[in-house]
């Protein structure tokens, strides 16, 4: 009996075989031919711009208010924010704070979205992109610049339009925020004050930071440096 099941197993296998060999080939010629993603893919990250009006004239803000919910959120550590008050009469952001610098590490990231769902005013949407390899390590971490106009600024590399752009309408970013003193994110940040001005803060414009010095001291000790001995390789 035994016999029988696996001859019919094994009969019923090939005839699965036979039916997909008479098929055409369902071949790719990549990159030349690029598959769509599906509409929930996680690629590549971008920053949001918002358009508010000030002193009755319509400007386009940054929708990050600096909340450091993303950084909070992201599981391996790969984000990096740094904030700053807004000037009053020339305010960069929606809030009270906006980012001065804005990090994201994509050796690090595990696209897993965290971001996306902990930031309270859509600043960050993760794309369609996936093309991200490069042979310099420096250019896989993306500086605000780079996330708010990958188009201008992300390595040539990094960036492709007819990617980029795909399932843009299903992630729309709403343009028409109207702030709300009273029931605005901004009533959160209220009794913020900044411990003091730093240099990137005083930047003109974001760009990598230098490395903490003690990162700058495990780099000297070696690769190995900081992992306990019990748990490294050879």
């Amino acid at each position: 009996m035994a016999f029988w099941k696996s001859t019919a197993a094994i009969v019923k296998g090939m005839l699965t075989t036979l039916k997909h060999t008479a098929r055409p080939a369902e071949t790719v010629s990549y990159p030349e031919i690029k598959r769509p993603v599906a509409p929930k893919y996680r690629g590549r990250h971008r920053l949001h711009k918002t358009k508010v009006e000030v002193n009755g004239v319509d400007k386009e803000m940054e929708r990050c208010i600096a909340c450091h919910l993303c950084a909070a959120a992201c599981p391996s550590q790969a984000i990096y924010v740094e904030a700053a008050d807004n000037d009053p009469s020339n305010p960069t952001s929606p809030g009270e704070r906006y980012a001065v610098h804005y990090e994201i590490n994509m050796l690090r990231c595990i696209f897993c979205g965290y971001c996306e769902e902990a930031c309270p005013v859509d600043a960050i949407k993760l794309g369609a992109e996936y093309e991200l390899a490069d042979s310099d390590r420096h250019a896989l971490v993306y500086t605000k610049q780079m996330l708010l106009e990958p188009e201008k600024f992300a390595p040539k590399g990094q960036f492709h339009a007819d990617v980029d752009g795909l399932h843009r309408d299903k992630k729309p970013v709403v343009y028409d925020v109207k702030l709300d003193p009273d029931h605005d994110l901004d009533t959160v940040y209220k009794t913020h004050a900044p411990l003091g001005s730093t240099l990137s803060q005083l930047a003109d414009h974001s760009s990598s930071r230098e490395l903490r010095e003690a990162s700058k001291e495990l780099n000297a000790k070696g690769p190995t440096a900081g992992i306990p001995p019990e748990h490294r390789r050879g």
